[in-house]
């Protein structure tokens, strides 16, 4: 069972402008290469992509167990995370942009393989991206097309895939970006705006969606 093109599009669209947006993870591979260079970004950005696998592992196992188990739990889940999806929204919204945390960490110096098991691992076990991945995934999961947990992994899967593009592209052109970030302030600050009224958008959908 692959997803639909209208469910697929839709939750890649979603997923790209979420990950461009400023967050933690951008702002550490941001760092990273304008600190240390453009190989050590990359190679920290893909470890940080790659991570999401193993949200996407326990999503899958998780969300599929909850619906056997009781579609009402299901329902339950979706309206917790569409709320948690609004306080993300909102605090992205009260953000006050991205420029004076560009470059201004420093980093040891580390072998590429040791900085993307670092990026790796970061992600890994952060317990806020695995909450962001329970509340965000079930908004684009089609409960009457069967096969939750399918759907929920090549969803996942989707999600890593742009995420492996975007950082390594984010860490290729990290000097760059980071100039032209640190020029305009103003640009971090709409990329919050963006991000910010996607989340309170999924999240109202999620609440509101029977």
């Amino acid at each position: 069972m692959l997803l639909t093109p209208e469910q697929f599009f839709g939750f890649l669209t979603a997923a790209l402008l979420i990950t461009a947006s400023p967050g933690p993870d951008n702002l550490m591979v941001l760092s990273m290469g304008v600190s240390r260079g453009r190989k050590q970004g990359v190679a920290f950005g893909l470890g940080c992509a790659l991570g999401c696998l193993s949200h996407t592992i326990l999503a899958a196992l998780g969300i599929s167990a909850l619906i056997s188990a009781s579609p009402i739990a299901f329902t339950s889940l979706k309206i917790a995370g569409g709320l948690y999806l609004i306080y993300l929204g909102s605090q992205a919204l009260r953000s006050r942009g991205i420029g004076h945390q560009i470059g201004a960490q420093n980093y040891p110096q580390d072998s590429l393989l040791k900085l993307f098991f670092k990026g790796l691992i970061a992600n890994s076990i952060n317990p806020k991206v695995v909450l962001f991945f329970l509340s965000f995934l079930p908004q684009f999961v089609i409960q009457q097309n069967g096969h939750i947990g399918l759907q929920t992994a090549q969803l996942g899967i989707t999600f890593t895939a742009q995420a492996v593009v975007l950082f390594g592209l984010l860490g290729y052109f990290s000097g760059a970006v980071g100039q032209w970030l640190n020029k305009r302030p103003k640009a971090g600050l709409w990329l919050d705006r963006i991000a910010g009224s996607i989340f309170i958008a999924l999240g109202l959908r999620l609440v509101l969606a029977r």
